[in-house]
């Protein structure tokens, strides 16, 4: 099912508006990644207020896939342009990376709040 141009849309046939949408997914989902890896980094480094403005960053994220029932917001405007359903189909990743995201980000989302409240608070011991 292939659905009409949106208003204002600069591209017009639905293969085109596909890889603009997984272009722009692709980016935010490498935004959203350096965030998640800059994390421990910053924790490691003592650096909390820096580290707790990219929690804040991907903590909002999470809320954003919460409330769109676990998916990304582009993943059902991506959905209006292709029949394809692999995991992989609305972003530029490979399809096992695609699929098992929300595990693996999250996990060293997780990993690295849990790392940042740890060298806070052994920082306060001392």
């Amino acid at each position: 099912m292939v659905a009409s141009t949106p208003p204002g849309f600069p591209v017009r046939d639905a293969g085109s508006r596909l890889r603009l949408i997984k272009a722009v997914h692709t980016l935010a989902w490498a935004f959203f990644v350096a965030c998640i890896a800059v994390i421990p980094v910053l924790a490691w480094t003592r650096r909390f207020a820096a580290a707790c403005v990219f929690i804040a960053i991907v903590t909002v994220e999470v809320v954003v896939i919460l409330v769109n029932r676990a998916q990304c917001p582009l993943t059902p405007l991506a959905a209006r342009y292709t029949a394809d359903r692999r995991a992989n189909f609305d972003i530029c990743l490979p399809e096992w990376l695609a699929r098992y995201n929300k595990e693996i980000f999250g996990s060293l989302f997780a990993a690295g709040v849990v790392l940042t409240v740890l060298r806070w608070w052994s920082g306060r011991m001392h």
